[in-house]
């Protein structure tokens, strides 16, 4: 007997810290506007640089057994942010007649143009994380060179935090990191991390 297959939602986040609630609206109303199709959520709370992630290794398997019609998703940085993960994800999807929607970057993996559009998407996926990097490297040269001290307080005055420091927060909170071990590679305090954290968390 032939195994039903059900369309896959995936939803991914980066940190603990944040949630999936900007993702969901539109996943939940394209799943209603779809009511007629069996429908079955993943989530993952992990960073998009790999592609061995709880969730998605769940998902894997499901598309491995060949339970899976389509995989639908926020946005397609949110399946990965290397091109070489996404590209591959995309033959395998091809290969297994496993459709693929991007519900923001009006992607759809069975068209022609959809496959153009995202081998593009993977591209810019990767150097917009490549980009990301270097402007942290960047940001704690500069600060390194110029003496500076981020976070704290001088003489009752708050020292302003870079928005290249906030991006080395993020991207080490992303890898796992202990908030010890960002605050002593950063400069800045353990409270100011935690706030950092939980003021300009990436969406």
């Amino acid at each position: 007997m032939p195994t039903e297959k059900h369309v896959a939602i995936y939803l991914r986040v980066s940190t603990k810290r944040q949630d999936t609630k900007s993702q969901e609206p539109d996943l939940k109303r394209w799943a209603e506007a779809n009511s007629d199709q069996t429908v079955a959520w993943y989530r993952d709370k992990f960073t998009g640089k790999t592609m061995d992630r709880p969730g998605w290794s769940k998902l894997q398997g499901a598309i491995d057994r060949g339970e899976v019609s389509k995989v639908v998703c926020w946005r397609l940085d949110r399946l990965g942010r290397t091109a070489k993960g996404l590209t591959a994800l995309f033959a395998e999807l091809i290969e297994r007649k496993v459709n693929l929607v991007s519900l923001k970057d009006g992607l759809d993996l069975s068209t022609p143009a959809g496959r153009l559009m995202a081998n593009v998407l993977a591209s810019v996926a990767q150097f917009e994380t490549e980009l990301r990097a270097e402007r942290v490297l960047a940001g704690q040269a500069a600060a390194r060179a110029s003496g500076r001290t981020w976070g704290g307080s001088e003489k009752g005055r708050l020292i302003s935090v870079t928005p290249e420091q906030i991006e080395v927060v993020h991207s080490m909170e992303a890898q796992r990191a202990k908030i010890t071990a960002i605050a002593r590679a950063t400069g800045l305090s353990r409270p100011t991390v935690y706030r950092l954290l939980a003021e300009h968390e990436p969406k």
